[in-house]
């Protein structure tokens, strides 16, 4: 039996070395196109990076994008442009821990710093006095809560939030179904970080294009772009840290959900309804029951967790029309 262990031993360490040193994979065209084009400003001590584009002459509303997790600011590439071409000013960043943005660790992530991240970016722009419209997905949707919480307080240095249209994020930790992965990554301090190392782009894969629809799966090159960013700075080791974002859901509901129940900002949700992180109909029925004040799309049957990658038309058309709806 202890002869057994040994060879398992020298066969596993020298493996799990070799893993460990492998250099993360490098960039496609797509991905150092969209890195090439963004810039960097320093949060703090850390670098957060962003992009920031001029679209639409005539016009003078900003919008401001909040990427998700695990994935990064590269999320809304498919519905960029023609954003452009209808807002004055098109800005989307990396959080803290994501993308091209510094994923310091160890760390304590939170998204009260995250929301700090994109006010400190606001006010580096010199917008701060500007109306914004803010459009986030799955963990930006949380951020973007907390902005307009401290919008409609009065905090200083928020943002004045023009509107706010969330898609497909777990608002309400009672209708939210983290996946096994996520869980154990969250809760289990012995877990965590043998788990981390050991998620290669196989795991990863499967992993993600479950919360993706049967008719909508990334293309081997989209998975491999999200798996780059995601690998970029060694950001798949504080996977675990970013991931108390869900925790904090639960501590700071009646803050958030609080701030989404009572303001008087134009609300709207864009949902691809085959989501199993937040299932139909149960999240619809939570949301219209608690949001009254809002208005809703409801996409085809077949969307599932990234609508705006899996629907970008649709997820367009249903955007526009809010906006015009105001």
């Amino acid at each position: 039996m202890r002869e057994w262990w040994v060879h398992v031993g020298l066969i596993c360490i020298p493996l799990l070395a070799v893993y460990l040193h492998i250099p993360p994979p490098q960039l496609s065209p797509a991905l150092e196109k969209w890195h090439s084009a963004g810039e960097v400003f320093h949060f703090r001590d850390r670098k957060i990076f962003f992009r920031d584009s001029y679209g639409a002459l005539g016009s003078s509303d900003v919008v401001i994008l909040l990427h998700g997790f695990p994935t990064s600011s590269y999320d809304w590439n498919k519905i960029w442009d023609p954003l452009t071409q209808n807002f004055h000013r098109v800005i989307a960043l990396d959080f803290l821990g994501f993308g091209f943005s510094d994923k310091p660790r160890p760390h304590k992530y939170s998204i009260f710093e995250q929301a700090s991240v994109v006010e400190a970016l606001v006010a580096h722009l010199g917008l701060t006095n500007q109306r914004v419209n803010l459009l986030s997905h799955d963990y930006g949707d949380t951020v973007a809560l907390e902005l307009l919480h401290r919008s409609d307080q009065n905090r200083t240095g928020h943002l004045n939030v023009n509107s706010l249209c969330l898609s497909n994020g777990g608002l309400f930790p009672e209708t939210h179904h983290p996946r096994l992965l996520q869980t154990l990554l969250k809760d289990s301090t012995f877990l965590a970080p043998i788990l981390i190392r050991l998620t290669n782009y196989m795991i990863f894969t499967k992993g993600l294009g479950e919360v993706f629809g049967p008719y909508t799966q990334p293309t081997d090159a989209e998975f491999w772009d999200m798996w780059t960013s995601l690998r970029y700075n060694d950001g798949n080791l504080v996977m675990d840290s970013v991931l108390q974002y869900i925790n904090q859901r639960l501590k700071h509901r009646e803050r958030w959900v609080g701030a989404l129940t009572s303001t008087f900002v134009p609300l709207h949700m864009i949902y691809g309804p085959l989501d199993p992180v937040n299932p139909h109909p149960q999240f619809i029925r939570r949301y219209q029951q608690l949001v009254q004040k809002s208005t809703l799309t409801v996409l085809d049957e077949h969307i599932s967790h990234y609508p705006q990658l899996e629907d970008p038309t649709g997820f367009l058309n249903a955007y526009f029309n809010f906006i015009h709806s105001f």
